[in-house]
């Protein structure tokens, strides 16, 4: 395998997976160009790399930069933005956690909290509401659980982690 079929098909990997992640294909696969360019990118390079609009390129641009996955990167005597990726792999995954947390976990955490007061006048209404408690229960403690992980060293958290696997 040439140096450019293997970038291409992390490219098209790291694309896919980006999906699993709560992301577009798109933004994953420019995160994927950052991670491995060994040099900053321009929006420009990242299009023609990627074949994408400048349209699509600036919003999944900046959409890694909200989510903390690329920053950019300023070059004396130029012009353009230059983007580049957080290469740190435990700080992707912290990225990853907090970002998902705060789109899809937080929110239910509010719903649950706001159904959890359902008056319990008989016997459908009660078992609604234990569902409820034990729905918000679990999700409370992934919740303190994903706090913790984001707050944890890398060193505990693979260590940890290999111990768990063996």
């Amino acid at each position: 395998m040439t140096l450019e079929e293997g970038k291409d098909k992390f490219i098209q990997s790291w694309g896919a997976l980006g999906s699993s992640w709560g992301i577009n294909r798109t933004m994953a696969q420019i995160h994927a160009l950052l991670l491995i360019s060994p040099e900053a990118m321009s929006a420009e390079e990242i299009m023609d790399e990627l074949k994408i609009s400048r349209g699509n390129a600036n919003m999944n641009i900046r959409a890694l930069i909200d989510w903390g996955l690329a920053y950019k990167e300023l070059k004396t005597g130029e012009r353009r933005e230059y983007f580049v990726a957080e290469k740190d792999m435990w700080e992707v995954v912290k990225c990853i956690i907090t970002q998902r947390k705060k789109r899809e976990l937080e929110p239910m955490l509010r719903v649950l909290d706001e159904i959890s007061s359902v008056d319990e006048i008989d016997e459908e209404s009660r078992e609604f509401a234990e569902v409820i408690r034990e729905i918000k229960l679990f999700s409370s403690k992934a919740d303190s659980t994903l706090d913790s992980l984001v707050k944890a060293d890398s060193n505990w958290f693979v260590g940890t982690f290999m111990k768990m696997i063996k």
